[in-house]
């Protein structure tokens, strides 16, 4: 346990360090006290969390964290995937709706939906456990008034609002095409257009209230990963000093580029449907 505060200790530190927030000599003194005694201990550590990892995982804020970061990586994966099989609707409708038939209603493609289902419920269940868990540390100190502290990103301070944002967004994105492809399919509906993609890109995007919708929730999106990326690596302990500000930039690159993918697709087929209508 005193293991345990320490690590809790070094990571509050080194997150002010990384940030660039004042911290007082003394606590740079704790700082290098802390580091060279856990440096001693760091075949403690690898025992310690083999030993007993489901209750570590579960029971402990680092734990909570772990998991919100390998999910939330896992998430950013299928985005990927997601935003690439997007951009082939730019080039080819049937290239794209090639790719919407070979997943379809198939049973590997329903068992991605449920991994990929666990995975959002996980990581959206645990940011509200890890919000209640910081609101209950802070105490009464929430309704002090203070100034934001330098250096912090805003969208360090809203991820749980961003998140909620995106969860709204991805709810009303399964209802403009899984629940006409996939759930058609599933159900024995009208699947005139179940494998028909373009389609349905075509349709939801000639409405303009969704493409201002989709456009606020990619923005929301953008917010999000851009700091979730950097955020998952350091608490999985990939984040030192010199890779810090690196993987930053990594990730505010990586998010930029993935969230474009979706934006130009929702961009493209609106200026199809008001410019050139028989395009």
């Amino acid at each position: 346990m005193e293991f345990h505060r320490n690590y809790l200790v070094l990571s509050n530190l080194y997150a002010n360090f990384a940030l660039g927030n004042s911290v007082p000599l003394f606590e740079r003194h704790k700082y290098d006290a802390l580091h060279s005694t856990l440096k001693i201990h760091n075949q403690l550590i690898y025992k310690l969390l083999i030993s007993s990892t489901p209750m570590w995982l579960t029971n402990s804020s680092i734990g909570r964290k772990v998991i919100m970061s390998v999910s939330g990586i896992a998430l950013i994966l299928f985005l990927t995937f997601h935003g690439c099989m997007n951009v082939v609707a730019l080039f080819s409708a049937e290239g794209y709706n090639w790719i919407c038939e070979m997943l379809g209603a198939n049973w590997y493609a329903v068992v991605a939906t449920c991994g990929l289902a666990a995975l959002v419920a996980l990581h959206f269940i645990y940011a509200i456990i890890l919000t209640l868990q910081n609101k209950k540390a802070r105490g009464n100190s929430k309704y002090e008034v203070t100034s934001k502290p330098e250096k912090v990103e805003w969208a360090s301070q809203n991820m749980f609002v961003l998140g909620a944002i995106v969860i709204l967004g991805l709810l009303l994105h399964l209802f403009n095409f899984w629940y006409n492809m996939m759930f058609a399919e599933l159900v024995g509906g009208d699947t005139t257009f179940a494998t028909d993609g373009a389609y349905w890109i075509q349709e939801t995007f000639s409405n303009p209230v969704y493409v201002v919708l989709y456009i606020l929730w990619l923005v929301a999106l953008w917010f999000h990963l851009t700091h979730g990326f950097w955020s998952a690596l350091q608490t999985l302990g990939w984040s030192g000093k010199v890779w810090f500000e690196r993987w930053k930039c990594i990730g505010n690159v990586y998010a930029t580029v993935l969230v474009l993918m979706f934006v130009a697709v929702v961009v493209w087929f609106c200026a199809c449907h008001y410019l050139c209508p028989a395009c």
